[in-house]
């Protein structure tokens, strides 16, 4: 099964997806795993537009490059599975800053209207988008250290997300077992995006 991980630049991508098909003479999986972000200025009229930009370049313009070299290869076959990674900052705003936020909404409008095309060839087009998970780049961006990690708000007690976790959600979506499956964004987030655990019945504010 050929499977390709991209997160580069337009050429890079083209390159990639022909190299695999050349050394494979197929693609069964795509997985666009772009990820950048810029410094943390949640006063829009103190964000640049260049950097704006260029969040978007990796974050949006990435996975569409992606997306649309897979589906050069795998319309003619008529199968494949392409996955991008989301966010929980793909449905819900106020966690990162504004590009990153919007570049992340994007890749879902994205998988959406790909999914929408790319059915009748039997070519299953999805989003995967986790929480917040303790690495170095997401410890450096929020200022935490694992203390901080430890403290940071998750509806799933006793539980923290890994990379891993991701990685078999990712295998998942490219798998037969979710042959039915397209056009979904599945977050792997605990139910941070889908519970509100300020107001209600399920309040925690009152536990």
């Amino acid at each position: 099964m050929a499977r390709l991980f991209c997160k580069h630049g337009a050429k890079d991508v083209e390159n990639a997806v022909n190299m695999a098909v050349s050394k494979y003479g197929k693609l069964d999986i795509m997985v666009n795993n772009a990820a950048t972000i810029d410094d943390a200025k949640p006063i829009i009229l103190d964000n640049d537009v260049a950097e704006f930009e260029r969040v978007v370049r990796v974050n949006l313009i990435g996975p569409f490059l992606g997306t649309k070299h897979a589906a050069r290869v795998m319309i003619p076959a008529r199968k494949g599975s392409i996955i991008s990674i989301g966010s929980v900052s793909s449905s819900v705003g106020g966690i990162a800053t504004h590009a990153y936020t919007s570049s992340k909404h994007g890749i879902v409008g994205l998988t959406k209207n790909v999914a929408a095309e790319l059915g009748k060839f039997s070519i299953r087009v999805n989003c995967l988008s986790p929480y917040f998970i303790s690495n170095e780049s997401g410890k450096g961006f929020f200022k935490l250290d694992d203390e901080g990690f430890s403290k940071v708000y998750s509806n799933l007690k006793g539980v923290a997300l890994t990379e891993e976790d991701v990685a078999q959600a990712a295998l998942f979506l490219a798998s037969d077992e979710s042959k039915y499956i397209s056009g979904h964004n599945l977050a792997v987030d605990g139910g941070f995006t889908t519970i509100n655990p300020i107001f209600g019945l399920f309040s925690q504010s009152s536990l």
